[in-house]
């Protein structure tokens, strides 16, 4: 019969002759499976006991290569096997007795627990512990043998404490003297083993020698850890002292502090992801070793996001760097309960588990928790604090030793203890769609999510990475997946709902709700109607109605809830879930309150834009929008840069404000957000969103009394129409726009629908193009309008140059250079020099024309023109070739390809491709 060895070195024989089971490492995987004996273990797991937790990308194949030999040593042993079953390997054995020493020992030490009689039992115990051949797990190591070793050696204590209970009943306590006396050196805190030795001592007659051992008990207890001995401890001294019978089945508890506690909840089998977090957390506990001060790490994020899998998962890679044991509580932070649990009654139960006699635990919070720093001081221990409600209730449950470590998960950012206790912050985020196409082939198997994939990709879709949701998915496996999709599209947060409270991804999140004040309640009601994907500060001020700075301070009580994120740019953010959520509160608002903060927030857009605009192009035409209402906070932009900065951040709400405000029919505010934004998304080549607002626009004029608007929106519209390449319904637009100003005698806004409508046709016909620009050139002049007449000059001279007169059009060139240099408009004197250049390098002027392009590109650039910018490059390669400089062309003419490609332009990177494809060198 086959024994499998792990009480000691690890091993099998087979009728007393040892079989060869190859290398370390190999034995160390029989070691693995034989601990689990007849259990399958998943191979994931089965490698991590054998490499440790970072586990090498060929350990699985190496793995199945140790099998196999394994496999062909145990051949031919009847009724062992090593099986491959569902994910993972099981050791078989087909025998009425255990094959491995280790289930053989476990079964004869519960047989003796079980056995009344005293005789049987200890014979039982005995038979076990010769089992023992000297350490456990002796010839492998590891992370995860070292850890079972230390399990182990708990056993074989435990084991032997039973035995010297049961001979001591039995009357055999003159012969266990040498033995306890021994054990007490080793271990002299340990009040089961005192127990054990005292009576011992009194049994053979050495009564004084006991009373005496019990001093020097008591003292060390008292200046040690500051506290007396155990109630069962002291009753036994005294019927000691006092000649009155000692109970033959006194069993005091371990020691006070001595007693190792495990409370770790089961390690999560479905865990994926979070390399990242384990990883900070790695290196928070080696920066703390290698510093000599207690690692305290807070695992933070919403509801919903598997913190606390994280930090079990971390925990049990890590057991057997805390052989002083690990502690567990669920604070209860945020849960059904009205109150968080209270700091003295988690120490209760920290104190229990370290040992403390219930009638010796101090009654006061203060009093428990320096006892449980004097207990814990010269311990290497790990704490896990789960569901923290604050800083406040964690400081008191932090161990004394510098060894120790502690591990917190709370929804709260826990800013307090990062700040005062030096602790590390893991923000926990989202999985990526990866990890949650992991986590739900965790759950429901491989086979399942290859035959659902397009269903499985909508619900990583729908759920956004947030593992509760995807958990609540996965455990409603019956239906097919596309009918769980579908049922999650109509229902959206309510599809996530359970009767298992926490389980229930509205109930999870209805603790954090339930935990906030009422401003910020309000607030994070208000934020899920916000405009947009985010908000920047200004917008949730004339959300709120709040001021600014009221405003950050109730953003930051959110931002700690973990039910609002702030990234690297500012802005503030909600998972979509959350967002959902939040907009199920919002419906307990009046109407009138979530209507002002909508409407707060479109005039604070409006008014912003008008004069972040106007910094961008200070030229561009006579209108002023009305002042904003007295209760909308309009941030100050001083330059230029400031106002391209605003624009960048807002883009996202400036669009959704402009739709936001036509579903308010609030026609006004969706054209100013046209006409205000239209230099900034030229300018970053934005063109979809410039045609999106201007349609928006242009319907929205049609509602307005004066016909400016109309004429400026058509006229946008053209222009925005055409640079996508939609010629036809630009030209309509322009000749509907050039109409409207006809029938209305505005003459200015004729002379730019005529100028822009040029630019159109310029693209196929010069000679129209050339008569819209003239046309528009003698308007100009007739409303006397400096600058537009340098735009005029500009627009004929570049016609001109098309159709070969390249002197009449340097005239006009240099003539509007001039205008826009006078009228200090940098946007116009860089077309002028763009134009200039064109000329000077059609007249055979390459090095002149080298130097209009530059610095026309030095203009653009500080305008942040990256749409111009990228023509300028374009246009400076071919004087670059004419010179014989094709590194230099090729250089420009790449970075304009690059800006086109960024921008959308795929016509324009094709054509630079064409001419960098005749580069030679």
């Amino acid at each position: 019969m086959l024994v499998v060895r792990l009480l000691g070195e690890v091993g099998a024989e087979v009728g007393g002759r040892p079989v060869d089971l190859g290398p370390p490492r190999q034995r160390c995987v029989l070691a693995a499976l034989a601990v689990d004996a007849g259990r399958v273990v998943p191979v994931d797991r089965l490698a991590e006991r054998v490499w440790g937790s970072d586990v090498a990308p060929r350990a699985r194949a190496t793995l199945h290569s140790y099998i196999s030999r394994l496999r062909r040593a145990l051949a031919g042993i009847d009724g062992v096997t090593i099986m491959r079953r569902s994910g993972g390997y099981v050791l078989v054995a087909d025998t009425t007795e255990p094959v491995v020493d280790l289930h053989r020992f476990r079964q004869l030490c519960a047989a003796g627990d079980a056995e009344a009689d005293d005789e049987r039992a200890a014979v039982m115990l005995t038979d076990a512990l010769k089992l023992w051949r000297g350490q456990a797990l002796t010839g492998v190591d590891g992370e995860w043998i070292e850890a079972e070793r230390d399990r182990l050696a708990r056993e074989w204590s435990n084991a032997q404490h039973e035995l010297t209970e049961t001979r001591l009943r039995l009357g055999h306590g003159g012969q266990l003297v040498a033995e306890l006396a021994e054990r007490a050196d080793a271990q002299p805190m340990d009040e089961r083993v005192a127990s054990q030795y005292l009576r011992a001592l009194h049994e053979a007659g050495r009564t004084a020698d006991a009373l005496a051992h019990y001093q020097r008990v008591r003292v060390r207890l008292v200046e040690e850890l500051g506290t007396d001995p155990s109630v069962v401890l002291q009753d036994l001294h005294r019927r000691i002292l006092t000649s009155h019978p000692v109970p033959a089945d006194a069993s005091p508890p371990p020691a006070a502090g001595s007693r190792v506690p495990r409370e770790l909840r089961a390690a999560p089998t479905s865990f994926v992801g979070r390399r990242g977090a384990l990883h900070r957390l790695d290196a928070d506990l080696d920066a703390a070793r290698s510093s000599g001060t207690m690692m305290i790490s807070a695992v933070t994020g919403t509801g919903g996001l598997g913190k606390t899998w994280l930090a079990l998962r971390w925990a049990h890679r890590h057991l057997d760097r805390f052989p002083g044991g690990q502690l567990f509580v669920d604070l209860r932070g945020f849960g059904p309960d009205d109150l968080p649990m209270a700091p003295a009654a988690a120490l209760r139960g920290f104190l229990t588990a370290l040992g403390i006699d219930e009638g010796s635990i101090p009654p006061d919070a203060h009093t428990r928790s320096a006892l449980f720093r004097s207990l814990t001081a010269k311990k290497r221990m790990l704490v896990v604090l789960d569901n923290a409600a604050g800083t406040d209730q964690i400081v008191p449950l932090l161990p004394g030793g510098e060894s120790c470590a502690v591990v917190v998960t709370s929804r709260n950012r826990l800013a307090g203890l990062i700040t005062t206790h030096d602790a590390g912050r893991v923000p926990l985020d989202v999985l990526s769609a990866g990890e949650a196409r992991d986590l739900l082939t965790a759950r429901l198997g491989t086979t399942r999510v290859d035959a659902e994939r397009t269903a499985v990709d909508e619900l990583v879709d729908l759920c956004g990475g947030l593992p509760l949701a995807l958990s609540v998915i996965a455990g409603r496996a019956g239906a097919p997946l596309s009918t769980t999709v579908s049922e999650l599209r109509q229902s959206g947060l309510d599809g996530l709902a359970d009767d298992d409270p926490s389980a229930s991804l509205p109930t999870v999140l209805s603790w954090s709700y339930q935990a906030l004040t009422e401003e910020q309640a309000v607030t994070f009601g208000l934020l899920a109607g916000v405009p947009g994907p985010d908000a920047g500060l200004f917008t949730a001020a004339n959300l709120t109605g709040l001021p600014p700075a009221r405003t950050q301070a109730v953003l930051r009580g959110l931002e700690q809830a973990s039910l609002l994120e702030r990234d690297s740019r500012g802005r503030y953010r909600m998972h979509d879930l959350i967002r959902a959520y939040a907009t199920g509160t919002a419906r307990h608002l009046p109407d009138a309150v979530r209507d002002a903060a909508l409407g707060r927030v479109l005039d604070y857009c409006a008014h912003t834009a008008f004069h972040a605009g106007l910094l961008l192009d200070a030229h561009r035409g006579p209108v002023e929008i009305a002042p904003p209402p007295p209760s909308t906070h309009v941030p100050s932009l001083p330059d230029t840069r400031a106002a391209m900065a605003w624009f960048i951040s807002e883009r996202a709400t400036l669009l959704a404000a402009q739709q936001a405000a036509a579903l308010q029919r609030r026609h006004d505010t969706v054209w100013w957000l046209a006409l205000s934004s239209d230099t900034f998304h030229h300018r970053r080549g934005h063109r979809h969103d410039r045609l999106a607002v201007w349609r928006a626009a242009a319907h929205a004029a049609t509602h307005l009394a004066h016909p400016a608007p109309r004429v400026i929106a058509y006229r946008h519209l053209g222009r925005a129409c055409a640079a996508l390449g939609r010629r036809e319904e630009a030209v309509e637009h322009l000749h509907h726009a050039i109409g409207l100003a006809e029938d209305h005698d505005k003459i200015y806004e004729l002379a730019h629908a005529h100028q822009t409508l040029g630019r159109v046709l310029g693209q196929h016909d010069d000679d129209q193009a050339l008569h819209h620009a003239t046309r528009a050139l003698h308007l100009f002049f007739d409303l006397d309008a400096p600058l537009c007449i340098a735009h005029g000059h500009n627009a004929v001279g570049w016609y001109t140059a098309r159709l070969g007169d390249h002197d009449s059009a340097h005239g006009h060139f240099r003539a509007a250079l001039t205008l826009h240099r006078e009228q200090h408009n940098p946007a116009g004197e860089a077309n002028s020099l763009d134009s200039l250049g064109y000329i000077e390098h059609a007249r055979g002027n390459h090095h002149l024309a080298i130097d209009h392009y530059t610095q026309a590109l030095t203009l653009r650039r500080s305008l942040g023109n990256a749409y111009d910018s990228a023509s300028t490059l374009e246009h400076l390669g071919p004087p670059h070739v004419a010179l014989g400089r094709p590194d230099q062309a090729r250089t420009v003419w790449q970075e304009a390809q690059q800006l086109f490609r960024r921008q959308g332009r795929d016509r324009d990177a094709e054509h630079v491709q064409r001419q960098l494809d005749t580069l030679v060198g």
